[in-house]
């Protein structure tokens, strides 16, 4: 048995939700994971009467696609989608089946119009919670475009294929056989890079917003949902809605949520953002912000957005190392995710360069999977909490080192070592290694604001405590500011004190709202 009780009986309720007949086609060998597959599919199969399976060979084995019968829906499963994949085979079967998909019907209309021929394959690992959006993304565009077929490819069930395509991070998609994308990538965002991206034209009737967010993170959600209750005009600006959370794998502080998933938050901020009338400009980049008779905010693609004020909530990025070898090696071997791309180093060494606690808790995981964890860190010992170096210490196969500096990443198509610096005797040393997860804090994205708000040294916008900014009008809230803590509940803390802020400097400027 494949499915435990639970899944079982969750499974149950979804299966009842199928419209039509839905058919699986199973290639399988002898393996064990071929035979896991089999055990799955049964189990579907005994589940509904609407589920039928089938023998056939297919372009790998082990695999099985999802369609209905006498037709090809375009869908494939090589490895067993459990894990973070359940759902995207829970969905895959619905949407076959002749379940309405829960999408923008613009979008949909996009994927039915596109033309010529697209087979998308998309390498995963099952503990990544960013494939999963990738793969239903993909399948849903394979459900509507009989010219558009997708195949997930678990990389862990084909690992030779994985090593013969030098593929070291996921989610990489290719496309009609070549490289196409690397990372996370929303239905809209694999639409853009297909050619279909909003021009500026559909901007320019855009009337000015009373509270024009820029930033679709936690801090920007909860401005833009506190702006909207004031009844007044609202757009948010967001290059990708949802942040940074949308790489964070666990969340456990959020109070009274005991526990969920980066995803899965970002999911219901954009759900409670569309529940009021809050124009979301989702997948554009600011570019530059000044201010005129109102605020003017020009995006990457040439169009201008006004607003009557302004909250910047633009959040963090990872922060580089910025030695040699990092950007000439960024997935082929340096990496950001350990739960993503962790399984990809099976039995290979690996580096970790950080010793706070996203370092350390990303040298246990990586413990459990690989061969040999290094870690180097900078000062003089590590800086997570004790319980996790606690936990560290007794794993046989983690070495820690301190007063370690990284001078460079070496190698020639991938990473094959890594340089440091011995700062208690000056000496340069080198280990072999495969890997190198990069786990040293923060930088904030406010790089494009140049001197129009002031910024700490470290580039953070400088707030008073109500998240106001040295520009009248303008507001921040998040980790783009000089707040001491970067936590989702204080970002959405911030996030309401700027937008109620901002209201209160609405309602005492001269400038009329559009209540």
């Amino acid at each position: 048995m494949i499915l435990d009780a639970q899944i079982k009986s969750q499974l149950e309720q979804y299966l009842q939700l199928l419209e039509g007949d839905v058919l699986l086609q199973v290639s399988a060998g002898s393996d064990k994971v071929s035979n896991d597959m089999v055990d799955l599919v049964e189990e579907l199969s005994a589940m509904s009467s609407r589920i039928q399976v089938e023998r056939t060979e297919l372009e790998r084995t082990p695999s099985f696609s999802v369609t209905r019968p006498g037709e090809d829906m375009g869908i494939t499963f090589a490895g067993i989608p459990l894990g973070h994949e359940f759902t995207s085979l829970v969905l895959a079967l619905l949407q076959v089946s002749g379940r309405a998909p829960k999408a923008d019907q613009k979008v949909m209309d996009q994927i039915k119009n596109l033309e010529g021929s697209y087979h998308f394959e998309s390498y995963i690992s099952l503990s990544c919670q960013n494939c999963p959006e990738v793969v239903q993304s993909l399948n849903l565009m394979s459900v509507l475009n009989p010219n558009i077929t997708h195949t997930m490819i678990d990389g862990a069930a084909f690992k030779e294929e994985v090593e013969s395509k030098d593929i070291m991070a996921v989610p990489t998609v290719f496309l009609n056989g070549e490289s196409f994308s690397s990372g996370r990538m929303s239905l809209e965002e694999l639409l853009a890079k297909l050619g279909n991206a909003p021009d500026a034209s559909e901007f320019e009737d855009k009337e000015p917003f009373d509270v024009l967010v820029v930033g679709g993170g936690p801090a920007g959600a909860s401005a833009a949902i506190y702006a909207a209750r004031k009844g007044i005009r609202t757009g948010i600006v967001a290059e990708r809605f949802g942040g940074q959370v949308m790489d964070t794998l666990s969340i456990e502080n959020f109070i009274s949520v005991k526990h969920t998933e980066g995803p899965k938050f970002a999911a219901s901020l954009e759900e409670h953002v569309k529940e009021y009338d809050i124009d979301l400009m989702n997948l554009q980049r600011a570019k530059r912000l000044e201010k005129k008779e109102l605020f003017e905010l020009e995006l990457e693609n040439g169009a201008v957005v006004k607003g009557k004020s302004v909250i910047l909530s633009t959040g963090a990025r990872w922060r580089n190392i910025g030695v040699p070898g990092e950007a000439e090696f960024k997935n082929k071997g340096v990496a950001y995710c350990p739960h993503c791309d962790g399984p990809l180093f099976s039995g290979k060494d690996v580096a970790v360069i950080g010793g706070g606690n996203s370092g350390v808790e990303a040298a246990i995981d990586l413990a459990g999977i690989t061969n040999h964890v290094t870690v180097l860190e900078y000062n003089t010992e590590l800086k997570a909490d004790s319980v996790l170096q606690d936990r560290l210490k007794i794993l046989p196969n983690v070495t820690v080192l301190t007063n370690a500096r990284t001078s460079e990443i070496t190698g020639t198509d991938k990473v094959n070592g890594l340089s440091y610096i011995d700062l208690k005797t000056g000496e340069e040393k080198h280990v072999e290694l495969s890997g190198v997860f990069v786990q040293i804090g923060l930088v904030p994205n406010t790089d494009w604001l140049g001197d129009f708000v002031e910024r700490t040294q470290h580039g953070e916008i400088v707030i008073d405590q109500r998240g106001a900014t040295n520009v009248p009008g303008v507001f921040a809230a998040g980790d783009c500011t000089n707040t001491p803590y970067k936590q989702i509940i204080i970002s959405m803390g911030g996030g309401a004190t700027a937008s109620l802020s901002a209201f209160d400097h609405l309602i005492r400027s001269d400038i009329p709202v559009m209540a």
